[in-house]
């Protein structure tokens, strides 16, 4: 137990893409398809599971503070809930509890884009399989994927034409306004002031702020194609009915 806490981890280190990588992501597609099976359940039971899967969220966040402040590593530069997955555990528990469609539609684009990016590429270093942190990190992320996507498909909610717009543009004013929080504390958060210390992604882009620009349309990508499912249905039943 003790090792499965430590900072200082002599385990495994987390490979990417392998068999541990891999089983984490099947458990979370096993997950979301035993979840659609309560599209059946009483409005009583959904609630429950709403709330589970709510509290689930919260917990697991709160653990990774407390981890974090037993080892000394809770600091204001990376540890605020200012991130966008960071941001989508809160709110995407307030929006299975309350049933909010204004959570939803930013939950839905942002949460799932920003959920699958980080599960695919997760960032964990020496933490792999079985330690606090990289289950920690699969369900935090994971979670902010399945919740948005048990609302679409258990709740029956459905984002909009419009709900594309509405949450690109709250993004770039969130992000707008993270550029001079960063700039306060010193800290980076969304990595709009600097690429990050460690090796990324972004590494292959050009230099700031031109890497901006090229994560604006990488963002408006991958809105496009959450909706396009949505796009498919609605120009379906456009020509059913003008047939």
């Amino acid at each position: 137990m003790e090792d499965f806490f430590a900072w200082d981890y002599h385990g495994a280190p987390f490979e990417l893409f392998g068999p541990a990588h891999i089983g984490g992501l099947l458990a979370l597609l096993v997950l979301n398809l035993l979840l659609a099976h309560a599209k059946n359940a009483s409005d009583h039971n959904r609630s429950l599971l709403r709330w589970t899967l709510a509290l689930v969220l919260w917990t697991n966040e709160a653990a990774w503070h407390i981890w974090r402040i037993t080892n000394n590593q809770w600091t204001v530069q990376t540890m605020l809930p200012l991130q966008i997955c960071s941001l989508m555990v809160w709110i995407s528990g307030i929006m299975l509890v309350t049933r909010s469609f204004k959570i939803y539609e930013f939950a839905y684009f942002l949460g799932i884009g920003g959920g699958l990016q980080a599960l695919a590429t997760p960032d964990l270093g020496i933490y792999g399989f079985p330690h606090f942190r990289f289950f920690q990190t699969f369900l935090s992320h994971g979670l902010i994927v399945t919740a948005p996507i048990y609302m679409t498909v258990v709740e029956g909610f459905r984002p909009t034409w419009k709900s594309m717009p509405k949450a690109a543009i709250w993004t770039n004013v969130y992000a707008l306004a993270i550029y001079f929080v960063n700039h306060a504390l010193g800290s980076n958060y969304l990595m709009v002031n600097a690429k990050p210390g460690v090796p990324s992604l972004l590494d292959l882009l050009p230099e700031w702020p031109w890497y901006i620009l090229w994560m604006e349309g990488i963002g408006v990508v991958t809105f496009l194609l959450l909706y396009s499912p949505f796009l498919v249905i609605e120009l379906k039943n456009r020509k059913s009915t003008n047939a």
